[in-house]
């Protein structure tokens, strides 16, 4: 029996030594081990196995990694790792210690960029650009890019600027749009090849360029062909938009037919200037199951068998973006001013039965979540009272819409913050490690932290009803398992509540971490407070602890700089009480991927961590449990 062509290839150049005729061979033996591999560690699968053969055309036509290769996003970049030598390691993927889920600079000299939010590509692929000309070096960048990322406003800005020149230098770019929103139609098959080789191709180039110097002496007969040639083009391709910014526009072509994708780049490939491809894909590819339903296979949550597919588990705790999905929908049927706004995160915003129940007061802008954010502001300006669904990692892009367009003018949006704090196998990037920091620092804004999902229906409801810019921010997956009661209950305004009375040491905790500091209470014979409110902090509950207690201990799931634990600082300073404060929360490094349990455990925020920490800040003696974690 033949071996596996994949077993030989351990770098692009091993790949490059194929023959043409093997690389169907290697692209099916990819995607299965692509579809095993997730079966086994869980992450990203329907846009891995739609990226295979894109991904072995431009390795084989490129010559990487002097040639740079720019992944957007980066969820679909699993077929990349295995074929630039990490094959032996995607057993590890998404782990702690194990490789990344997305493409890392430490990690590979393959990975050129590291990303995992959208649209920043083509940004990054034409500074290597004109890096490279400004350095006299003759390479390609690539920037591989989806149609959902293709919305943000940042690819477009880049767009525009790479169609320009730069000091009379014009970048060698070429932009891969990858094209899964739309099944393979009747435009992409053997028309459209052959249109894409023609257009990409040294004689239609040519012809064009001599036209061009033929008619530019009449400028009437030059603009009457430069239209024609622009028509004509848009009744076969979608491409008119990417010539206006300065680009080459080739395509659309097949994404999984590699007759069609390897002479089309290599054709661009020795162009100069920007070039835009265009290719169509089907997220899922070649696994049926995945095919049918690419949303329920976007990614795997856990192990899976492939011959099986996903099966659904029992229900269990609800998580907290459930508990915020229920709450959007019943606060809806309360008051009809309320209107959904999601950046692209239906499914992951817990937004799909509202979206059915409620569909014209939904809006799923696209990936652009400074737009969400404005929009949202637009809407409150006439009345409405906006939400917007969006995760702590991605607010940070909407940043100054947030200061600028919500908070400055004190309208009533409400954030909904999901994936606070840490998020396990999606890592560093994904985590929302800041979104305490930089929120408490805006005025008029408000950041309320509950404790578990009955306090998140609280806390959302609060936030609602208050009137002002609020966001109420909440973790990834489930909580203590707290019963959630149906009505729409409203904390008091800025009021924290002591959860159990003790000495000497008084513990606030913001958020889940509730549940951990109480353990950590019960041999420490500590104080500990939910302090609910991060912004407005309740002063009164602090400078009372603070006066019957040798010390503090602030616990949060966020960044210690600038933090809750700094609030609580700037509160016992406004009032001249000279108490010990010991912050924990997240240090001041980016936190890897890996499971969400171990990596609170090594930041010293579980149960055993905490009573560790305070223990030898104060002298306390502590328990074994706790001297041994």
């Amino acid at each position: 029996m033949k071996p596996p062509v994949l077993n030989t290839i351990d770098s692009p150049a091993d790949l490059r030594r194929l023959s043409r005729a093997e690389l169907p061979a290697l692209a099916k033996e990819l995607r299965e081990f692509v579809l095993q591999t997730v079966s086994q560690t869980g992450g990203h699968l329907g846009s891995n196995l739609g990226t295979v053969e894109l991904t072995v055309a431009l390795h084989y036509v490129f010559n990487t990694p002097y040639d740079r290769l720019v992944w957007d996003v980066g969820h679909q970049t699993y077929p990349h790792k295995v074929l630039t030598g990490r094959r032996d390691r995607m057993h590890t993927l998404r782990q702690l210690g194990g490789i990344g889920g997305f493409p890392r600079r430490d990690e590979s000299e393959y990975d050129t960029f590291g990303t995992a939010h959208s649209s920043t590509s083509i940004s990054a692929a034409l500074g290597m650009a004109l890096a490279s000309k400004l350095k006299g070096e003759e390479r390609r960048a690539v920037a591989i890019i989806g149609d959902g990322a293709m919305s943000a406003g940042m690819a477009f800005e880049a767009m525009n600027n790479a169609g320009v020149s730069h000091a009379g230098m014009n970048a060698d770019l070429l932009v891969v749009l990858n094209d899964n929103d739309m099944s393979i139609s009747p435009p992409v098959g053997a028309l459209n090849k052959y249109l894409a080789r023609l257009m990409s191709g040294n004689f239609y180039e040519a012809a064009r360029e001599g036209a061009k110097a033929v008619l530019k002496n009449a400028p009437p007969l030059f603009e009457l062909a430069r239209r024609f040639e622009e028509h004509a083009k848009g009744m076969v391709v979608p491409g008119t938009i990417f010539e206006e910014f300065g680009f080459n526009y080739v395509g659309p072509i097949d994404g999984h037919d590699l007759d069609a994708l390897i002479p089309t780049l290599e054709n661009l490939r020795s162009k100069r200037g920007p070039q835009f491809l265009h290719v169509v894909t089907k997220k899922g590819y070649g696994y049926k199951l995945a095919e049918a339903d690419p949303v329920l296979y976007h990614a795997a949550s856990a192990k899976f068998n492939p011959a099986e597919g996903f099966v659904k588990s029992k229900p269990g705790k609800p998580t907290f973006t459930q508990v915020f999905g229920t709450w959007l929908c019943d606060m809806a049927a309360a008051d009809e001013r309320l209107i959904g706004i999601t950046p692209a995160m239906r499914e992951g915003s817990g937004m799909v039965e509202f979206h059915k129940r409620f569909p014209r007061r939904y809006h799923d802008v696209g990936i652009a979540e400074q737009h969400a954010v404005t929009f949202a502001a637009g809407m409150a300006c006439e009345g409405l009272k906006p939400v917007v669904a969006i995760y702590s990692t991605f607010l940070q892009r909407g940043y100054d819409q947030l200061i600028h367009d919500v908070a400055l003018q004190n309208l009533p949006v409400v954030f909904a913050l999901d994936r606070a704090g840490l998020v396990g196998a999606d890592g560093a990037t994904h985590a929302g490690a800041y979104d305490i920091a930089f929120v408490r620092c805006v005025p008029n804004m408000s950041l309320l932290a509950p404790s578990d999902e009955n306090e998140c229906r609280q806390a959302l409801t609060t936030a609602y009803r208050h009137g002002t810019p609020v966001a109420v921010r909440y973790p990834r997956g489930t909580g203590a398992g707290v019963a959630v009661e149906e009505a729409l209950n409203e904390w008091p305004w800025g009021k924290g509540v002591v959860r159990k009375t003790g000495k000497r040491i008084a513990i606030l905790a913001f958020g889940t971490l509730l549940h951990a500091a109480l353990a950590a209470a019960e041999s420490l014979g500590a104080t500990v407070a939910d302090m609910r409110f991060i912004k407005p902090l309740d002063t009164e509950l602090v400078l009372e602890l603070a006066r019957t207690h040798e010390g503090l201990v602030t616990v949060e799931e966020g960044c210690i700089m600038g933090g809750a634990g700094s609030a609580v600082l700037e509160c016992l300073a406004a009032a001249g009480l000279a108490v010990p404060v010991l912050q924990l929360g997240l240090p001041d490094v980016f936190v890897e991927h890996g499971d969400p349990a171990k990596l609170i455990s090594l930041c010293g925020l579980d149960a055993a961590g905490i009573e560790k920490s305070v223990a030898q800040r104060f002298g306390l003696r502590p328990t074994l449990a706790a001297v041994n974690g």
